[in-house]
């Protein structure tokens, strides 16, 4: 069998021009970075302000187990689906971040035959976007310590700096450390630490700004520290948003790629959807819907986080109204939800696929309150048999809504066709988009709204500090969405806490302000906003063959 890897080399990518065509770019409206990637000029997007927009569908997943979902290569199976009966569909998703790639994850261009293509560029430097972010969010931290060193003219507390630096890579040695050693020459000694670049405020900011002049605002409005007698410091203060926007420039404009059947792909931003807001960027998907019928986006992780944080902050702050949800399940993930071991999941136990339904039925039920209408995929491995899926399918009928197995990792495009008709029928059925929670709800009960009503949590704990940390905030930012740091694999904040937990307890240990991206971060658990390396790293089995090739990235 033909890893990820091998199929992507395998492909005949057409040039990117034509690719741009298709999407009625000219060829002077693209920036090419080769032959097969391009970024789409800031003049073309601005011209398209004010043009109709095609069907956006989000798709998003059950929560993660080891035993695998495939919800990007559900993405980009369905987008080449709709082109294969006749709909002019655009897949926007994500950058792949460096730490998980070299971590646990792997890539993020998708599997098999549905794919996003160049594979190895995706997934390592691409087009430097991730650099650009990194570089712009450290370069404000440099302009925090070298204005303590210089005479310290705005007050600024050293205690107080809230703003870390970043890197895009899992490296725990650099969550908590000391900066300024060694005397004078060398700064104001005080403690800070590293979170990875997809955490980052600049890129939120990135993802979710209209346009060069709203980055700018949006990073002017960056809250870095507290002077001594508790008045705010901002990136405005500091002057330090006219450089940032420089190095930003050209990262704010998407990238255009494809899939490995030459339909078009917009892969812009990477924010995680455990420790920030998950989506692409609002630039790319708005670019994406003025061009095309309809537009495959995903969320990261399960819906719990990616899809509640893609409506009620990214569909808040532009205004988009999602026409259907795909919600990506497999028979071996709810088998793991059921209590089997992922060394026994190749062997066929209906009665463990319906122990772990409960997990599949309670995103249904969440996705509903939004109201567009949701169609489950079934993403298809060979170990599946007939009557498991059968077992999705009739619980899915139970509750109003159509499963659909697909076959797009083995077939490509042609092996999602029925999820594409019946994604189709459910999109072109009009329904209404709610929010969770309205803007002027405080911060704290908008947290508990999220905790249960999405997590299904007894109550919300948090100590003194936090809760006097959102009073505090509450005249200035009351307005804004909650961003969820929480884990991936549960409802709860307990990771090891399968199916679908009801009656526990989420602890919010933190909470950050981010001003500029127009939301608050509530970290809960045990949750980092900088990973750590697993015992074995992806990076052991990476490197290069002998013709100077890529391996083991997937």
């Amino acid at each position: 069998m033909l890893t990820d890897i091998e199929i992507a080399r395998a492909a005949t990518p057409r040039n990117i021009a034509e690719i741009a065509a298709r999407l009625d770019i000219g060829a002077g409206d693209i920036l090419p970075y080769g032959h097969d990637k391009a970024k789409i000029s800031r003049d073309f997007i601005a011209g398209l302000d004010g043009a109709p927009e095609g069907r956006l569908v989000l798709v998003t997943a059950i929560n993660p187990t080891p035993a695998g979902e495939g919800k990007t290569t559900t993405t980009v199976g369905l987008g080449d689906a709709l082109n294969r009966i006749g709909k002019a569909a655009t897949v926007c998703i994500r950058e792949a971040s460096l730490g998980p790639n070299f971590g646990m994850k792997g890539g993020a261009a998708g599997g098999g035959r549905a794919q996003v293509i160049p594979m190895e560029d995706m997934n390592l430097h691409f087009t430097g976007d991730f650099h650009a972010i990194t570089s712009a969010h450290n370069l404000l931290a440099a302009l925090i310590d070298n204005h303590i060193h210089w005479g310290n003219a705005l007050d600024i507390d050293p205690g107080r700096v809230a703003w870390r630096r970043v890197m895009d890579m899992n490296d725990r040695a650099l969550r908590a450390m000391v900066l300024g050693l060694g005397g004078p020459a060398n700064g104001t000694p005080r403690e800070s630490g590293f979170d990875i670049t997809v955490a980052s405020e600049v890129m939120a900011i990135l993802c979710l700004a209209n346009d060069l002049n709203d980055l700018q605002e949006r990073l002017a409005r960056i809250i870095v520290a507290r002077t001594r007698d508790g008045r705010p410091v901002t990136a405005r203060d500091l002057k330090a948003d006219g450089a940032m926007t420089v190095l930003l420039r050209d990262a704010l404009q998407p990238n255009l790629v494809q899939t490995l059947e030459n339909n078009p792909a917009l892969v812009h931003g990477g924010p995680f959807a455990n420790i920030a807001h998950g989506c692409n960027s609002v630039i790319a998907t708005r670019t994406a819907l003025r061009l095309s019928d309809y537009v495959v986006t995903e969320a990261g992780f399960g819906a719990d986080l990616g899809a509640q944080k893609f409506f009620d902050i990214k569909c808040r702050a532009a205004g988009l109204r999602p026409a259907a949800v795909v919600l990506v399940a497999t028979v071996r993930a709810l088998k793991m939800n059921g209590g089997v071991a992922r060394a026994d999941l190749g062997t066929e136990d209906v009665a463990a696929v319906q122990r772990g339904l409960p997990n599949l039925l309670r995103h249904i039920e969440n996705l509903r309150l939004y109201g567009p209408p949701v169609v489950v995929a079934i993403n298809h491995f060979s170990s599946d048999s007939k009557a498991e899926a059968q077992a999705i399918i009739d619980a899915a009928a139970a509750v109003g809504v159509t499963a659909v197995v697909c076959r797009h990792w083995a077939e490509g495009g042609a092996g999602a066709e029925d999820l594409a008709r019946a994604v189709v029928a459910a999109a072109e059925t009009p329904s209404d988009f709610n929010l969770l929670y309205p803007d002027d709800l405080p911060l704290w009960e908008k947290v508990e709204t999220i905790c249960t009503r999405i997590y299904r949590a007894d109550h919300v704990e948090a100590p003194p500090a936090v809760r006097r940390q959102l009073d505090e905030w509450q005249a200035a930012f009351r307005h804004l969405p909650v961003c969820m740091a929480k884990t991936q694999y549960s409802f709860s904040s307990d990771p090891k806490l399968l199916g679908a937990p009801e009656g526990h307890v989420i602890p919010i240990r933190e909470v950050r302000l981010s001003a500029g991206a127009g939301f608050v971060v509530a970290i809960c658990g045990d949750i980092m906003t900088m990973p750590g390396l697993p015992r074995e790293p992806a990076a052991d089995r990476i490197g290069l063959d002998a013709a100077g090739q890529v391996v083991g990235l997937f």
